[in-house]
């Protein structure tokens, strides 16, 4: 069962996901070549501490930080550390909070200094494959319609979306039904699930250079590219409303 959320619950989630947005300028602000990205996840811990949030990754299912460092051939999941960013490198943030119950989840990637076109291209074409997804996100569209616009957008550009890993809903927790790939899957396309007002969704494309085979390491978290290219990732908490599609980590 897909939750659905009322106006005054959307607004709860809004205000977590608020959080979140801010979160993520406060990180896009501090990287640049030569900061680490345990520094990162110590600013934006700080942050969350200090508005009485919950940070959501912290401790979920042992992982260890406040936030997901994800540099250059890494597509999910790293663990901010004694890295340090250099001129050149791509870094991709994701951040959970919660506020009294209620969660969001945003993501983004960002450039270290001056990046290759190449790079630029990698997350100029994700962040756009995000909009195309959350265009779709509507009453009465089926999900597959998001996932298809996402992948569309994506492989026509020369680019692959990642397979095992995917967006969710998200509401009193952080991963809710329905799962979200960025592809229309046989088993996507048998549910035939139909979006109605107040579902809540996180939509995040993650997408490859290169092939779209991971491997994880061996910390049992960071996700990298089975071929060493490059990987961006972006995600938005969005609703379904009459409306249209309402992003919520803005």
């Amino acid at each position: 069962m897909i939750p659905r959320r009322s106006p005054k619950q959307i607004e709860a989630v809004r205000k977590a996901g608020k959080l979140v947005a801010e979160a993520l300028s406060i990180a896009g602000r501090l990287i640049k070549p030569g900061v680490t990205t345990r520094s990162l996840d110590e600013e934006v811990a700080g942050f969350i501490r200090g508005k009485g949030a919950k940070a959501l990754f912290l401790g979920y299912r042992g992982f260890p930080a406040h936030i997901c460092a994800s540099v250059n051939e890494e597509v999910v999941h790293g663990i901010p550390g004694k890295r340090v960013l250099c001129e050149g490198d791509i870094v991709a943030v994701d951040v959970g909070i919660g506020v009294a119950g209620w969660c969001a989840d945003a993501a983004a990637t960002f450039p270290v200094g001056d990046i290759s076109a190449e790079a630029a291209r990698l997350l100029e074409v994700t962040r756009l494959s995000l909009d195309a997804g959350i265009g779709k996100v509507c009453p009465g569209n089926r999900l597959e319609e998001v996932c298809a616009a996402v992948q569309r957008y994506v492989e026509e550009r020369g680019y692959q979306v990642v397979r095992k890993y995917a967006g969710h809903g998200i509401g009193r927790r952080m991963h809710e039904e329905p799962h979200i790939p960025n592809y229309v899957s046989c088993e996507l396309a048998r549910q035939a699930i139909v979006l109605q007002t107040g579902m809540v969704l996180a939509v995040e494309p993650m997408v490859n250079r290169g092939t779209y085979e991971t491997v994880t390491l061996s910390d049992g978290w960071t996700v990298v590219t089975a071929d060493g290219s490059l990987s961006a990732h972006f995600e938005h908490t969005v609703a379904v409303t009459d409306a249209g599609p309402d992003v919520l980590t803005t």
